[in-house]
């Protein structure tokens, strides 16, 4: 969402107070995630380290700002994965806001790898899942990751039924607090379901990519928090949506993002938007959202 300008102009939200207020309560309240109830805006970590989700930041104190300004803003979830850097969005986070507050929700994801050149890869083995725990917990300064997405991959070694063993053990041993879930179906999700509570899902959903719908409808109808990832399919968007996203913004004096933002939030209670940036400016941008409110003509047209 870098590649967006700056909101301050589009929406006025005018001071921090009415910014938190936009956060905290915007049309559905607020959902519950792990053992508390979360504002429905949360921040991803995914851009927090350089170019190519690898290395330190470009400019590691405005990584730093932009984590702190989430917390003053009433931002209380925060995903994250040791596989972001390596380790570098934990370190940011942790050197950000450590002593955590009491009613924030720390979000990892295991299953996920890098090479040492940076490439992405599948970490998904029982050691793997184990040593990425570790790290999380490591770095974070944590004993236990109050929520643990399960990131499944097509190509992982084991089955997903082996996967989830481990998630299980992991929470035994009192190193997650719940379990979600990432990547998956809803097939996926209800096998789970069959298994242990799953706290949340994080698949990639928004108004230009909505086949993930069934997942939304079944989160939805459980009580099971979604957390939106690439809300416009990581820039790539068609025709058609890019141009219904165009117009919404248009109406409403705002950027594409934002409307894609406003529309999760207004597409399902159980929805938790977590956008990402290591700018304070497009911080604020994406927290200026939870104030737009869209029409039915405006959802209508980007649901077509």
């Amino acid at each position: 969402m870098d590649e967006c300008p700056p909101a301050s102009a589009i929406i006025d939200v005018g001071s921090i107070d009415a910014m938190t207020t936009a956060v905290s309560a915007n049309s559905a309240g607020t959902v519950a995630l792990g053992e508390r109830a979360v504002p429905r805006l949360g921040f991803g970590a995914m851009r927090l380290p350089g170019p190519g989700v690898w290395g330190p930041p470009v400019d590691r104190d405005e990584a730093i700002r932009t984590v702190q300004r989430a917390i003053e803003l009433g931002v209380r979830v925060i995903d994250t994965a040791w596989y972001y850097g390596l380790d570098v969005a934990n370190e940011v986070i942790a050197s950000a806001i450590r002593p955590y507050p009491d009613d924030l929700v720390l979000v990892t994801k295991l299953g996920g790898a890098r090479a040492q050149d940076g490439s992405w890869r599948s970490g998904m083995t029982p050691d793997g899942l184990r040593a990425g725990c570790e790290r999380d917990l490591r770095v974070l300064g944590i004993e236990s990751v109050p929520v643990v997405h399960l990131r499944w991959m097509d190509s992982a070694p084991i089955p997903f039924d082996e996967a989830l063993d481990v998630m299980i053990d992991l929470q035994t041993e009192g190193k997650i607090g719940r379990i979600g879930l990432s990547n998956v179906t809803a097939d996926q999700l209800r096998t789970a379901l069959a298994r242990t509570p799953i706290a949340s899902v994080s698949n990639q959903f928004g108004p230009s990519d909505q086949a993930d719908s069934e997942t939304v409808d079944l989160c939805t109808a459980l009580g099971i928090a979604y957390l939106p990832f690439f809300p416009l399919a990581a820039g790539h968007v068609a025709r058609g949506p890019a141009d219904a996203l165009r117009a919404v913004a248009a109406k409403h004096d705002a950027t594409t993002v934002q409307v894609a933002i406003a529309w999760l939030l207004a597409r399902s209670r159980m929805m938790v938007p977590i956008p990402g940036t290591g700018k304070v400016g497009h911080l604020e941008e994406n927290v200026a959202a939870a104030a737009l409110v869209l029409d039915a003509d405006d959802m209508a047209l980007l649901r077509a």
